[in-house]
């Protein structure tokens, strides 16, 4: 599948969201389209209707219906679901992923073992999500290694805490971690607590064990920032930034399980 056939796929499943949903969905379908070709990428020689997934933290967003739309052959989303749009649009906006096939486990990966469910995967994602936990992801990072397949593939994305963004605006007194309101107003504070860098994922990949490990750089919070003039900045230096990922607004982890338990990490 090329890419404008992807992205067609993409914005037809967006316009099956709420009406109040759908430009968001449509307005995140570039980072969705590459999410999935990274994992199609890594996923080597397997064809796609034999590829089993796991996503862990990816909410209602389009990367698992998107994922079994293509016709993987088991999809599972596993997150708490407590975000605010959750408690928004209800239970209701399940029956979109179930209808083309994505299993949903409602389960806080972080308190609760993931173990009985994370089995026998090519492929563990998280995206965007390990940013927002509360406590360690050690444990559930151990349990997703004894979930893979040998030779599996996991990959994490975070937003990286020293992007070229944020090195400046420290610098100038205003790289702020999070808003005032955010965290003092709500009850329970959902917003980051840490962002990784670089040398924070190879730390990660290192105590998993993972093999032939790789980091990606994109910029999609440039990409997708309210402000003209950031974005307009962003689409002149993103090719450029990815050469060196430690400037990327976010990093992606792209590690394997090793075949042997002699491999090791490069």
């Amino acid at each position: 599948m090329d890419e404008r056939e992807l992205a067609d796929t993409l914005v037809k499943l967006a316009h099956e969201y709420p009406t109040s949903m759908v430009n968001e969905q449509l307005r995140d379908i570039p980072r969705i389209a590459f999410n999935i070709r990274l994992v199609l990428g890594s996923a080597g020689p397997v064809p796609r209707n034999e590829l089993s997934i796991c996503d862990i933290g990816g909410g209602i967003g389009l990367f698992s219906l998107g994922c079994a739309t293509l016709g993987f052959k088991r999809v599972l989303l596993i997150d708490d679901f407590n975000d605010p749009v959750n408690q928004k649009v209800g239970d209701s906006i399940f029956s979109l992923h179930r209808k083309y096939g994505v299993s949903i486990v409602s389960r806080d990966v972080i308190s609760t073992r993931i173990c009985d469910s994370c089995r026998g995967f090519d492929v563990v994602t998280t995206f965007d999500s390990m940013e927002h936990w509360h406590h360690s992801p050690k444990k559930l990072f151990k349990e997703v290694m004894s979930g893979l397949k040998p030779g599996g593939t996991f990959i994490l994305s975070v937003p990286n805490c020293l992007n070229l963004k944020r090195r400046a605006t420290v610098l100038l007194g205003m790289g702020k971690w999070s808003s005032m309101k955010d965290w003092y107003e709500l009850e329970l504070f959902r917003g980051h607590v840490r962002e990784p860098d670089v040398d924070d994922l190879k730390y990660i990949a290192r105590d998993m064990g993972l093999c032939r490990v790789r980091i990606v750089g994109r910029n999609w919070m440039g990409h997708y920032s309210t402000k003209s003039y950031i974005r307009v900045a962003t689409r002149l230096v993103d090719l450029p930034l990815r050469l060196k990922p430690s400037f990327c607004s976010d990093l992606y982890l792209v590690g394997e399980k090793p075949i042997s338990p002699k491999t090791t990490f490069d």
